[in-house]
């Protein structure tokens, strides 16, 4: 009896001299835990886990943002429903498309905020599916007058990480872009001084056939909603496609895959991921060389790299359209630096979300997320144009086993994938309209009839 009570009050006492009363103490876990921990705080830049963590989407202060376009919960709320608002369809090449699409019609939550298509469709679109992936183009129209877009769909998520936007970083006026005026030529809105993200806001609605005017502020109800996110203008500049824009943006900064399981395990859920999820993060952060491109809260840092990966252009069941400036765009970043180191080098994307739309490369040419990093670990690439002095030192460098790739896969697919992106979608429209789409067949497929 007496030596079952010295192990009990040892026990006991171990217990208590264990715990912390730090309020920041996050319990370290398993033997996996504590190797993962110990990885990303040698890889971070400030040496802790928090310097992954993203902001939660009401933290306006801590979220990257534009200063000349700062976020409002004004701003947030109209952007919201202007982003899926179909009644903006309003410059229609095809009279009878009119009020059909969105923006959210090629960057829809269901898919990650992406496409659920190789090809996002806006006007002359058809149909909508079940995330999206149902939408087809309109067969009666000219194929000139379809806006199907001529590089994959990228994410909306963590976009308030990136200072320029699309696939080459075209859209931007600072940072990454300082140094490019040059190439501005075709992107006049640059000129406004603003970030990437603000940027395309306001080019996109022109690009996509979209119209904000006070006409449409008025005849659906949105003044009321440009007037509060907008007091500091004057009222007859108020209902412009640049502030239609400046809301958009600011809403989609907000957009944070930040209930992923993996953001979870940062702020200490060591239940958060399975054994096979860390040893993927393992791998991510370590012998796969993941995060020397994909790092920080979004995981992407502002670089640019090749891999060789297809164009639409090498598969027939990819549209072009004539006039797209397609051969510029295969050439990535430096189609618009005209800089041949630049070649073939498209930005860095977000990993969040990728298993909800399906398709991956800027070309679409991967349906799987394990085939990626099977292509980028064998090393040979798809694209016959690629220049090979241009492409990243990553590729095919890693020699990764089997298990180590289904590992990785698994961390990717699932510990990145917040699985409540509906949180950001509004329940309805100013224009009470049927969204992200709203042709007939899409207001069939979506139950809006």
């Amino acid at each position: 009896m007496p030596m079952k009570k010295i192990i009990t009050l040892t026990c006991i006492s171990l217990f208590l001299f264990s715990c912390s009363d730090d309020d920041d103490y996050i319990p370290v876990g398993s033997g996996l835990d504590k190797e993962l921990t110990t990885i990303l705080t040698t890889v971070s830049e400030d040496k802790t886990l928090s310097y992954f963590i993203l902001p939660e989407s009401d933290d306006y202060l801590n979220i990257p943002q534009d200063p000349l376009n700062v976020i409002t919960k004004e701003k947030v709320e109209l952007g919201k429903l202007l982003l899926h608002e179909t009644a903006l369809g309003r410059k229609p090449k095809m009279t009878e498309m009119t009020a059909t699409y969105s923006c959210a019609s090629c960057h829809q939550a269901a898919a990650g905020f992406s496409s659920a298509l190789r090809q996002g469709i806006g006007e002359c679109g058809v149909g909508f599916g079940i995330n999206g992936n149902g939408r087809i183009i309109n067969q009666g129209v000219p194929i000139d007058s379809v806006d199907i877009q001529p590089i994959r769909s990228p994410t909306l998520l963590n976009v308030a990480y990136q200072d320029v936007m699309l696939w080459n970083g075209q859209f931007g006026a600072t940072g990454t872009n300082q140094g490019t005026e040059a190439n501005w030529g075709q992107i006049p809105e640059n000129f406004l001084g603003f970030q990437g993200v603000e940027v395309q806001a306001i080019k996109g609605q022109g690009v996509h056939r979209l119209l904000v005017d006070e006409d449409f502020v008025i005849t659906f109800g949105y003044k009321e909603m440009f007037d509060q996110a907008f007091t500091d203008i004057v009222e007859k500049q108020r209902y412009t496609t640049k502030n239609a824009g400046l809301a958009i943006a600011a809403y989609e900064r907000t957009l944070l895959a930040n209930k992923s399981p993996w953001q979870q395990w940062l702020k200490g859920d060591r239940n958060a991921m399975t054994t096979v999820e860390k040893k993927g993060a393992i791998t991510f952060f370590s012998k796969g060389k993941c995060y020397e491109c994909h790092t920080g809260p979004a995981l992407s840092d502002k670089g640019f790299y090749a891999f060789g990966m297809g164009d639409f252009d090498n598969s027939n069941k990819a549209v072009v359209v004539a006039n797209s400036g397609f051969e510029n765009i295969k050439k990535g970043r430096g189609g618009f630096t005209k800089n041949t180191n630049d070649d073939y080098k498209f930005k860095t994307p977000t990993l969040y979300n990728l298993l909800d739309n399906g398709f991956y490369g800027h070309g679409g040419t991967f349906t799987s997320v394990r085939d990626v990093i099977a292509y980028k670990n064998k090393g040979i690439p798809q694209s016959t144009e690629a220049t090979v002095e241009n492409f990243a030192s990553q590729f095919g460098t890693i020699d990764l086993t089997d298990d180590e790739i289904n590992n990785l896969t698994a961390f990717i697919e699932n510990s990145l994938r917040d699985s409540n992106l509906t949180r950001y979608v509004p329940e309805t429209l100013k224009s009470g309209q049927c969204f992200p789409t709203n042709d007939i067949q899409s207001q069939i497929d979506l139950g809006c009839n």
